[in-house]
Formats: C-alpha cells, structure tokens, sequence
C-alpha cells in the first residue's frame, strides 16, 4: 500500500483545479477560465485498494495584488513545503516563458521531489512537446515532465500510475469514502462563486466573496440555503443584480442546480448582494469571509 500527498501547484490557469477533478473522478474543485479561481488550498482523495493520492489544490501563483491575494500565495507556498511530492501543472499550449523555468527551478531545488504536469496538449500542436522538454532540460529543470490532456482524458491514467509510485509506502491517511476535506457547506459558497465567475466579466468576480448566512436541512428534505454575494463597489452590485434582477436570478438558477446535485435534494436558495468596500484588503472581514493565514 502507498498513500501520500500530493501538492499540485502552478501559475493561475494553468489547469490545476480540472486536473484534479479528474483524476479524483469528482468535482472537489471548482473551475472557470479566468485566473485566481481556486483560493485556498482544497484537498481532493482519490483511494484505490493499492494506493490513496491525497492531491491538494492549491491558488495559482501570481504577482499578490492585495491581502487577500498575499493569503493565497502563502497557501500555495505551504502546501509545496508540507508534502510529499509536488506536481508543478504548467499550460503547454501557452509556451515555456523564461519566468516558467524559473518558477519551476525555485521548486525542483527544494527537498519534496517534483514532476511537471505539461497540460492541454489537446489544443496545441503535437510537435512543439519534445521541443518544450527539451527546452526545460536544457536551462536546467531535472525532473520528469508528462503531457496530459484533462479535458480529452489522455495520459490521465499514465500519470496516476506514476503518481502512485511516487508517494511513500504507508496506509491510508483519509478515510476511503471522503473524496475532499472541506465541507458542503463550504462546496455550496464555491458554486455560488463558480457561477458568477463564468457569467460575468473581467473585473467583478475577483472581488466577490460569499458568506453562507443559513445552511438547514428541513423537516421535508429541502435544504434551506441563504447567502450573501459581497461585492466591492456599487456598481459591481448594479452589474450582479442586473436589469430587474434578471442577472442574479439567471446566476442563483445555475448555482442552485449544481447544489442540488452536491446535496441530493432539493434546494431553497436565497441571494443578497452587499457592497463592502475593499474587503480584500480588510483582515477583520477576510477573516469573516474564511480567509486568514
């Protein structure tokens, strides 16, 4: 038997949050295209009668642009420091910049043995693969890099088998029916965001938080859910609300139905959107909205 763990690190969008999902065969994390969607670090299990890989998604590494975003790197950092072995998910169909073989080096001199996860090979041409890891073994990036495809499942099981040969002999440390470490009420905030990230633009999602007020399970089987969508600024508020409420009913339906999906029942959703001004930079309302060191 092996069980260790497995911190899955990288530049924000580089794929992290997808590859996990897919390898647990669970959504533990949610996903969207833009950057900083993944916020702290979330622990995602997958547990085979041979081996349990207890991956943990970490935020993408990025310039902090306020204290809410400094949390985030640290979280990242901690993770690299406090497993096993480190799998660095790198976007191949973005290039290897000189600032991605330094990143990468920062991370193979350390203690925790790393492989590279080079992703989205689907969407970029075959032939630019051995060049790239030729590429990274020539500025000096030693160790093992393995093309994957999350969206298109290839190479996926070539990198479980080399993930589970890589962790140390032991038992398992998770229970084998617990796929993440956080709790639904905490999976029910992270669809709420999801959602929002995928509807709306650029400039609002970065600075929504998500405050669950009433988290009950009734008599009649219905879960009773109220949540607050904390924006920045009044007109982010006019922009989440939308022409009559159009846009928070449209966006509360979405997010409403992945719940039900989560908790197996039907869900009563309630939504408020609030304005607090440069809660990112705020300890006391970070701390309220679940983020601190």
């Amino acid at each position: 038997m092996r069980s260790g763990f497995i911190g899955v690190i990288g530049k924000a969008n580089a794929g992290k949050s997808t590859l996990i999902n897919v390898l647990v065969g669970e959504k533990v994390s949610i996903v969207s295209p833009k950057p900083q969607t993944t916020r702290e670090a979330i622990m995602g299990v997958l547990t085979k009668p041979e081996y349990q890989l207890v991956f943990v998604d970490t935020p993408g590494i990025y310039k902090s642009q306020n204290k809410l975003s400094d949390i985030m790197q640290k979280s990242a950092q901690t993770a690299a420091n406090d497993v096993d072995f480190i799998l660095f998910v790198h976007d191949g169909h973005g290039g290897i910049s000189d600032d991605d073989i330094a990143l990468m080096k920062k991370y193979t001199v350390g203690k925790t043995p790393m492989a590279i996860a080079y992703t989205k090979i689907d969407i970029m041409p075959k032939e630019r693969i051995p060049e790239d890891v030729k590429k990274l073994y020539e500025n000096g990036v030693d160790c093992d890099v393995l093309p994957v495809s999350a969206r298109k499942f290839t190479n996926i099981a070539k990198l479980e088998a080399y993930l589970a040969d890589k962790v140390p002999k032991g038992e398992k440390v998770i229970p084998e029916d617990m796929v993440t470490d956080k709790s639904e009420r905490f999976m029910v905030s992270e669809i709420m965001r999801e959602k929002i990230l995928l509807k709306f633009g650029q400039e609002v999602p970065h600075g929504i938080a998500i405050a669950v007020n009433v988290f009950e399970k009734q008599e009649n089987g219905v879960y009773d859910i109220n949540l607050d969508i904390i924006c920045e600024k009044p007109n982010h508020k006019s922009i989440l609300i939308g022409k009559q409420g159009a846009a928070i009913k449209e966006v509360s339906s979405f997010a409403r139905k992945d719940m039900e999906k989560l908790l197996g029942c039907k869900v009563f959703l309630t939504t408020y959107v609030k304005v607090k001004e440069d809660w990112r930079n705020r300890p006391n309302l970070l701390k309220d909205f679940g983020y601190s060191d």
